[in-house]
């Protein structure tokens, strides 16, 4: 079963509103990709972990890691709040919940981590299978270099031509980076930009403030659903 049938089983937990749109403002993530092996009654495990930034960048990862020749291929991953496991036909409950557990257990966020498992032709059983699955997964990011990193998230500005230059004074002003101009047919452009998780306030109050309450500094996963719910 690949990343994309399993996707659909494994349970998410998701917060709602501005809480699902923003993590933590810093957290300890993986500084690069890592691999790493084990082997346990002839069995191997083959470990690959990440730093990702969305939940579809996490299964487009683990979809191209996966080994279809594999007897097993289990995985989970955390973004804030957001996180899912996949036991991918191993016992419920014996593969993608301990690899999840060692995420948490080494304090990481924004990580996502594939166990491929080629069997040796010795059964574990259920409580070996946890061992081997969460203890490669943890021993992988144990020895992994981490970072301290600093949460960003994607905004929009509707805008009109003759605000552009203060709002692009707003985003500067608080260390954005610009990504896109979308110009729309009604005489306004949508800004998108990365800022700083807690730079998000200031900029909303700055851009408020600049163009006398005319626009709202917006969330683009919440413009997003926004759009998706009106189709």
């Amino acid at each position: 079963m690949d990343a994309d049938q399993e996707a659909k089983q494994i349970q998410a937990a998701k917060p709602t509103g501005l809480a699902a749109c923003l993590p933590r403002c810093r957290f300890w993530t993986l500084q690069s990709y890592v691999l790493y092996e084990s082997e346990v009654k002839k069995s191997k495990f083959i470990v690959h972990a990440w730093p990702v930034s969305s939940a579809a960048e996490a299964l487009s990862l683990i979809r191209g890691a996966s080994d279809p020749s594999a007897s097993h291929n289990c995985f989970a991953y955390r973004l804030g709040d957001e996180f899912r496991s996949s036991d991918d036909g191993e016992p419920g409950g014996t593969a993608g919940r301990p690899i999840l557990a060692a995420i948490e257990g080494e304090g990481l966020d924004r990580v996502a981590v594939l166990v491929t498992r080629h069997f040796g032709g010795i059964k574990l059983g259920a409580g070996g299978l946890v061992r081997a699955y969460g203890g490669a997964a943890k021993e992988c990011l144990r020895l992994a270099p981490r970072v301290f990193a600093k949460a960003r998230v994607e905004v929009v500005v509707d805008v009109a031509y003759d605000e552009l230059g203060i709002v692009y004074g707003c985003l500067d002003m608080h260390g954005s980076t610009r990504l896109a101009e979308e110009y729309g047919s009604s005489g306004t452009v949508a800004l998108r930009a990365l800022v700083d998780e807690d730079k998000l306030p200031g900029l909303r109050a700055a851009v408020m403030d600049g163009t006398g309450g005319r626009r709202r500094v917006e969330l683009a996963s919440e413009v997003a659903a926004a759009a998706a719910a009106g189709d």
